[in-house]
């Protein structure tokens, strides 16, 4: 049997290109320097203060006779993670940090050089998504290729598009031009949920934009609750990122990265898929 023919199709515009790859290196250095900001006092509160003796979680060290161990608790359940959180390094040369240092921005502690790269980055993220936003909303591509159509939301559909990916089975031909229903709602729920929780969360863990909306620390629960919610939405995002590689990879690695550097994307067409 003869190979199926491939054409090639334009995907993403120029702009969706940009914005993605500017949000890969702005989402990398904000969670990178976020962990060295919350190495600063490894453990999460619910509420306005903290309550230092209950936190909900905690990344801490402790020494046991001459020996030191990583110990992070969650609720009432304590686990040892030497070696990766609360006591990290090389064996023999390992410190009492809340994350390891390659997975930190800056490598060392510095709280006042972590938070620098953190508001950098953070304002590079929201002027990125300012600028896709509006260009995707003048330009069509947020109705056109985002909003779910009524087709996209039966319940058939629904269904049907839930059991070909969990076997792994991806649309070919035309339907392989256009987002299905999954993808349309998973990019949807990061941009209008996940990142906007970020930024609220934020915010409120500033002084200076409490005195100028304090309504929305009492929203948020507190200062303490904006933390955590903040900590939370970060690795939801996380969460997502490392789905959408795992679904990059298995439904054609070279194809999908082509396609968000040159716009070009590779459909077999349908006579040729049947």
């Amino acid at each position: 049997m003869a190979k199926p023919k491939t054409m090639l199709v334009y995907r993403h515009a120029g702009v969706t290109r940009a914005t993605h790859w500017i949000n890969v290196l702005a989402l990398t250095l904000l969670l990178m320097s976020g962990l060295n900001i919350f190495g600063a006092h490894p453990a999460l509160y619910w509420g306005q203060k903290a309550t230092f003796a209950h936190p909900w979680l905690s990344i801490t060290a402790e020494t046991h006779g001459n020996s030191t161990i990583g110990v992070t608790q969650i609720g009432g359940a304590k686990f040892d993670t030497t070696g990766v959180l609360g006591y990290s390094g090389k064996p023999g040369a390992r410190q009492p940090v809340a994350f390891p240092a390659w997975a930190t921005v800056p490598s060392y502690r510095d709280l006042a050089d972590s938070r620098h790269w953190h508001f950098f980055f953070a304002w590079l993220f929201v002027l990125n998504g300012l600028v896709y936003w509006l260009v995707g909303l003048a330009g069509g591509h947020i109705v056109r290729d985002l909003v779910p159509t009524r087709a996209d939301i039966r319940p058939t559909n629904l269904w049907h598009e839930v059991v070909t990916h969990a076997k792994l089975k991806f649309p070919k031909g035309e339907e392989a031009r256009r987002y299905n229903v999954l993808q349309k709602g998973a990019y949807l729920g990061v941009a209008l949920v996940l990142l906007p929780l970020m930024v609220a969360t934020g915010l409120t863990m500033s002084p200076g934009f409490n005195a100028a909306a304090p309504w929305l620390l009492d929203l948020l629960g507190g200062r303490q609750s904006a933390r955590t919610l903040h900590f939370l939405a970060a690795w939801a995002i996380v969460a997502f990122v490392l789905l959408h590689l795992f679904m990059v990879v298995a439904s054609g690695t070279w194809n999908n990265i082509r396609s968000m550097i040159t716009g070009r994307y590779a459909i077999v067409p349908d006579g040729d898929a049947r």
